[in-house]
C-alpha cells in the first residue's frame, strides 16, 4: 500500500507541474521555450531558498522528473561544490551535478538520430 501512496503522490505533483504549464500555454503569450525556462529558473530559486526539498521528499520523481527538479539538481549541485570549493564551486557546481543527466540526453539524442533519420518536415 506505501508503495501505490508513493506512485500516487509523484503523480499528483508531476501532473500538478504539467497542468500549470498547459495553462501558461493555453492562456498567456508565453511561448513553450520561455515557460520550460521559467520552470528550470523556478527550481533554482526554490532550490537555493530551501523550499523545493520538502516538496522532493513528499513526491520524489514527481518533483525530481520534471524541468523544476532539474534546476533544484543544479542550485544543490552548486550549494555543494560552493561548500567545497569557495567561489569557483558557484561556476562548475551545476555543471558537475547534472553532468550524468546531459550526457545520457546526449546520447540518447544521438542515438534516435541516428535509428530514425531526422529532417525537416517539407
Amino acid at each position: 500500500m506505501d508503495m501505490i501512496w508513493e506512485y500516487l503522490k509523484a503523480f499528483l505533483v508531476g501532473g500538478l507541474f504539467c497542468a500549470i504549464g498547459q495553462v501558461l500555454i493555453d492562456y498567456t503569450k508565453l511561448t513553450p521555450a520561455r515557460i520550460l525556462v521559467s520552470y528550470v529558473v523556478a527550481g533554482v530559486i526554490l532550490g537555493g531558498i530551501g523550499v523545493y526539498k520538502p516538496l522532493v521528499d513528499f513526491a520524489g520523481a514527481g518533483a525530481t522528473v520534471p524541468l523544476t527538479g532539474f534546476g533544484y539538481l543544479l542550485s544543490k549541485g552548486v550549494a555543494t561544490a560552493v561548500d567545497q570549493h569557495g567561489l569557483l564551486g558557484a561556476m562548475t557546481g551545476g555543471f558537475t551535478a547534472a553532468a550524468a543527466g546531459i550526457t545520457a540526453a546526449i546520447l540518447f539524442g544521438l542515438l534516435v538520430a541516428l535509428i530514425f533519420k531526422p529532417g525537416d518536415k517539407s
